[in-house]
């Protein structure tokens, strides 16, 4: 009786937390999913993670910085053909 008596108490914090809900929808997108994914586990992560509420800033940061990667590799080629022009002359 007390394992499950611990056994709701722990289910009713779940349900009060949220988590119960968050699982069952995100285990729900994965049986909706019209071609399930091969790796049922990295949906599972990816669509957890999706859901935390600084997930918009921290995905346009990552947009942010492929930009200035992109930059930063344009600043380079044109710091090489600098050079070949300086050596030039």
């Amino acid at each position: 009786q007390a394992s499950d008596s611990k056994r709701e108490q722990f289910r009713q914090y779940l349900e009060k937390s949220g988590v119960l809900d968050m699982l069952t929808k995100v285990l729900v997108a994965l049986y909706e999913e019209p071609e399930k994914p091969d790796s049922a586990l990295d949906f599972l992560k990816h669509h957890l993670g999706a859901s935390a509420p600084e997930n918009p800033e921290i995905e346009a940061l990552r947009l942010e910085v492929a930009e200035m990667k992109e930059k930063y590799e344009a600043v380079l080629e044109e710091n090489k053909k600098l050079k070949t022009k300086v050596k030039v002359y």
